[in-house]
């Protein structure tokens, strides 16, 4: 049984793609390791989902995005390092959406913690990469294919 924190975590994100290559945001931590995540982040109280990722690509990636649409729901539990060992309930919410043709990657004005900077990245390339979290970007050739569900259940 998990020791679940009471309180679930929506967060949305951006699945930009252009020419077989997604937008990423690239994080290091203390120099030791690097992951790979899809911009986004957690929608604050009375904000619309929609609402919440426009700020999220504005602030992380520095873009105005257009072409909003849901892809995918994932329910999945992320464990915390603490004291006792508690597990946060994650509902993200991954939208495709657009940015103008002449969109060059960068930080935005109020990047996350880690983030390092912001990355065209061939899709081909994706297995390669250590990205977080799994489960959004193991749903990328389902999309690709248009042979997906719109909710995944996830234990990671």
């Amino acid at each position: 049984m998990l020791n679940l924190e009471p309180n679930i975590c929506n967060a949305v994100r951006a699945l930009i793609i252009r020419d077989d290559r997604i937008l990423l945001i690239r994080k290091e931590y203390g120099g030791v390791c690097q992951k790979f995540a899809l911009p986004g982040g957690r929608q604050d109280t009375g904000e619309t989902l929609a609402n919440a990722l426009i700020r999220e690509c504005k602030e992380e990636v520095g873009a105005d995005i257009s072409n909003i649409a849901l892809l995918h729901v994932v329910d999945w539990f992320k464990p915390r390092d603490c004291i006792p060992p508690l597990t946060r309930q994650h509902v993200e919410f991954l939208f495709s959406c657009d940015v103008d043709d002449s969109y060059i990657p960068q930080n935005g004005i109020h990047p996350d913690k880690h983030q390092v900077e912001v990355i065209w990245v061939k899709i081909d390339a994706l297995d390669n990469l250590p990205c977080h979290p799994n489960s959004m970007l193991a749903l990328l050739p389902g999309i690709k294919n248009k042979k997906s569900t719109i909710y995944l259940e996830t234990i990671n």
